[in-house]
């Protein structure tokens, strides 16, 4: 179902693209804007992994400087049958955490002073199954796609305003709606976001699954999600908010318009669903050691 959603939700966001292309220039705009996202998204493909570590800050570290949380990695990395990936250390009081890579064979980790300062042993090791299985998911490439077409539709839609200062829309050559100038400019980049918005939490519930099978603790990461919230508010990871959906808690709070643009699901749906979970696979006897909050 979580496939199906980011599926649906990157169609949506192609569709925006092209009808906002065909506004600013007919069939020709519409191909210019797919090519557009294309050459983006090949860039992003390879790219992807250096801009994020770049705009965090993070240096990479070796197993001689952090031994345990190398072992800790490779064990988590065998048990998924995953590539280790490449370790890093973002120099922040902070703490979260992020996976990013177009691929398993060419993904990094990414830890904070913070996180590593925060969480218990059995925590970090949740945090990490939770990003490990991101990777696994091939979830850093989907956001690198979601982000490249949000950018086109924005980038479009400003080219679209200029042209009307400088000389006008084709719709206005050709006697349009003025309500379509409006969708244009405003409202296709604000669903974009929301769009872009929705396949981050979408593939959010998937890795805190994808976590508690390959700890076998559940609670353990919902406990972490609680720690994190906390820090996180107290002392945001700052840093260029294209990135803000591979972090795996965010600093935002609020009701539901703050919530509509949140790129992570709210905390408390995210323990609920692990508790869930935890149910259902002490049912099947796949628990380890489970403390409670």
């Amino acid at each position: 179902m979580n496939q199906f959603k980011t599926v649906a939700l990157l169609g949506l966001l192609s569709g925006l693209l092209v009808a906002v292309g065909y506004y600013l220039g007919g069939s020709g705009g519409a191909l210019m804007g797919l090519l557009f996202a294309a050459a983006t998204n090949l860039f992003s493909w390879y790219q992807s992994d250096k801009i994020a570590l770049a705009a965090y800050g993070a240096q990479p570290i070796t197993p001689a400087e952090a031994p345990g949380l190398y072992n800790m990695v490779k064990k988590l990395s065998d048990r998924a049958q995953l590539p280790m990936p490449r370790l890093y250390i973002v120099p922040s009081p902070s703490p979260n955490a992020f996976a990013t890579g177009r691929d398993p064979e060419h993904a990094a980790i990414a830890v904070t002073q913070g996180i590593i300062q925060l969480l218990p042993e059995d925590e970090l090791e949740a945090v990490i199954a939770h990003e490990l299985s991101h990777v696994k998911n091939r979830d850093t490439f989907t956001q690198a796609v979601a982000a490249t077409i949000a950018g086109a539709i924005s980038w479009l839609a400003q080219v679209l305003q200029y042209s009307l200062f400088w000389g006008g829309s084709r719709d206005d050559r050709e006697g349009g709606n003025p309500l379509g100038l409006l969708v244009g400019i405003f409202v296709a980049p604000l669903a974009a976001t929301i769009i872009q918005m929705g396949i981050s939490r979408t593939r959010e519930f998937a890795a805190d699954n994808g976590s508690a099978e390959l700890t076998g603790n559940p609670r353990a990461l919902a406990r972490a999600l609680q720690r994190l919230e906390a820090g996180a508010q107290q002392i945001p990871l700052e840093a260029n908010p294209a990135f803000a959906p591979l972090l795996i808690v965010e600093s935002r709070s609020g009701q539901f318009l703050v919530n509509l643009f949140r790129t992570h699901p709210d905390t408390q749906s995210r323990i609920e669903n692990l508790l869930k979970v935890e149910k259902e696979m002490q049912a099947q006897g796949r628990l380890t050691n489970s403390m409670g909050f």
